[in-house]
């Protein structure tokens, strides 16, 4: 007996279903989704897997579609010159269960957290940012870029690499992105945005608080990982896009023994506003929750 066929989309397949402007309003729609408790997605699970790995199972449903990602995390991956992450996201029928597709699992994560970027800055910034730095020139670089070029073009923007030749490179490799792009390896003093993209177990932000100046913290996914220094969290009114994943994830937080009682999540801001004359930081970890919205966003285009 032939099996029933499903579209299984590649990584380029993938990136064209989701388009920035779409999954920006798919993931805020799913954010209110979350805080209401009509999308279901519980903390992922972490798995050891072989080769000093894991997998990680991360699944969220809601009343129209189901969504499983699982990933696959190998850093010994680099020594053979192939990619840390590898993985899929299947997304199923809300009535019936059936299999409707199945996405490239690493796609989906790298343009739906830049998405949630892209969210952050239009609710935490007065208006459109004229100037945005990206600490960090690696993968996830990559996606924030192609979101900035989408939702902000002729924007201008600043890489930052540990080496100014690194940076270069990130910036000539994007060149053909309608921005302005510049090369450095010091943050600049007249930005409205810096968003940092590392994982580094140091902070690379460290910067006194300043109202008017939002910082993305995105690269810092465990709690031995801390982007963004003490001072400028203790001085800063601080939102994370899932309270219940930054408590075990957000390793700046953690580190910095920030009152959590005074940690706001995402859907708050979009819901009431946010104090936009104070020092704002909002933390990122991800959530099972934003990649039902990227599957909503596929199906939308599927059918």
């Amino acid at each position: 007996m032939k099996a029933p066929s499903i579209a299984v989309f590649n990584a380029e397949q993938t990136a064209l279903l989701l388009d920035f402007p779409g999954l920006v309003d798919a993931i805020a729609t799913a954010c209110a989704d979350y805080a209401s408790g009509a999308i279901c997605a519980p903390e992922r699970q972490v798995v050891p897997f072989p080769q000093g790995g894991v997998m990680l199972s991360m699944p969220a449903t809601a009343h129209d579609i189901g969504i499983h990602k699982l990933v696959n995390v190998v850093p010994g991956n680099r020594e053979l010159n192939l990619p840390t992450i590898h993985g899929v996201v299947s997304a199923f029928d809300g009535k019936t269960g059936r299999e409707l597709c199945v996405l490239d699992g690493p796609t989906v994560t790298a343009r739906r957290t830049a998405a949630v970027t892209m969210l952050g800055l239009k609710t935490f910034l007065r208006g459109k940012p004229e100037h945005v730095a990206l600490i960090g020139v690696g993968t996830q670089a990559v996606g924030h870029v192609q979101a900035l070029a989408a939702i902000y073009p002729g924007l201008r923007v600043t890489a930052i690499g540990t080496s100014l030749a690194k940076a270069q490179a990130f910036v000539e490799a994007h060149r053909h992105l309608p921005l302005e792009l510049n090369a450095a390896t010091v943050t600049p003093h007249d930005i409205d945005a810096v968003v940092t993209l590392t994982t580094s177990a140091v902070p690379v932000y460290t910067q006194a608080a300043k109202a008017g100046l939002l910082v993305i913290g995105v690269g810092a996914f465990k709690p031995e990982l801390a982007e963004i220094g003490e001072a400028t969290l203790q001085e800063s009114s601080i939102y994370v896009d899932d309270v219940a994943g930054a408590r075990h994830e957000a390793g700046d937080l953690i580190q910095a023994n920030v009152d959590w009682s005074a940690v706001q999540p995402l859907s708050h801001a979009l819901a009431h506003g946010a104090p936009l004359n104070m020092p704002i930081v909002f933390k990122t970890v991800g959530c099972a929750a934003w990649d039902l919205a990227a599957a909503r966003c596929a199906l939308q285009k599927i059918k």
